[in-house]
């Protein structure tokens, strides 16, 4: 799993079957200090993510499995959507 932020959408009139029903979401990958890590991916949500939301996804074949006797042509997953975050730094990072 990774966090990312969501900074867009991605519309699709024509699409795999499969992903029918499905937002798709630009998100940029985060790092603990909520800073850009990589480049954004598109990630397909279920759960009601939205623009500015911090989420949790998860890419791979762990994501193909959203639909449980269908598997998608997806890379990656939004699973959740994050409340807050609690970093524990050291002296030297405070």
């Amino acid at each position: 799993m990774q966090m990312g932020r969501v900074i867009g959408s991605v519309w699709a009139t024509r699409k795999e079957e499969g992903l029918n029903g499905l937002k798709l979401l630009i998100i940029q990958p985060i790092d603990s200090n909520q800073q850009p890590i990589r480049t954004e991916i598109v990630a397909a949500d279920r759960i009601g993510a939205g623009i500015g939301d911090d989420v949790l996804i998860t890419s791979g074949g762990s994501s193909r499995y959203i639909m449980k006797d269908n598997p998608l042509p997806i890379d990656a997953v939004v699973i959740g959507i994050i409340d807050s975050t609690d970093v524990m730094r050291g002296e030297d990072n405070e």
